[in-house]
């Protein structure tokens, strides 16, 4: 355990950074299973409804640190790539 009161503190916003990243984290892959689900089952309506929060919540968690900029561009791209696949069909 560290000993000096800096330590200390930094220990303590790693904690609390970590766990607010997790949560964000979390949400973001939750969401964007949600809209991989719609685009799997062709629900056009259900897609077209979870595609822009959830790239909404990809811009997010890059400009929050929670994602690499270019982990959240490939994101967006494969995830409209698919929608425009099955809105074109």
């Amino acid at each position: 355990m560290a000993s000096h009161k800096s330590a200390l503190k930094r220990i303590k916003q790693t904690g609390q950074r970590t766990e607010r990243n997790r949560a964000h984290l979390t949400r973001l892959r939750h969401q964007i299973r949600k809209l991989r689900r719609a685009l799997e089952t062709k629900d056009k309506a259900g897609a077209e409804a979870l595609l822009r929060p959830t790239l909404a919540l990809i811009d997010h968690s890059s400009t929050q640190g929670v994602l690499h900029r270019n982990t959240a561009s490939r994101y967006k791209s494969r995830l409209t790539r698919r929608f425009n696949q099955l809105t074109k069909v």
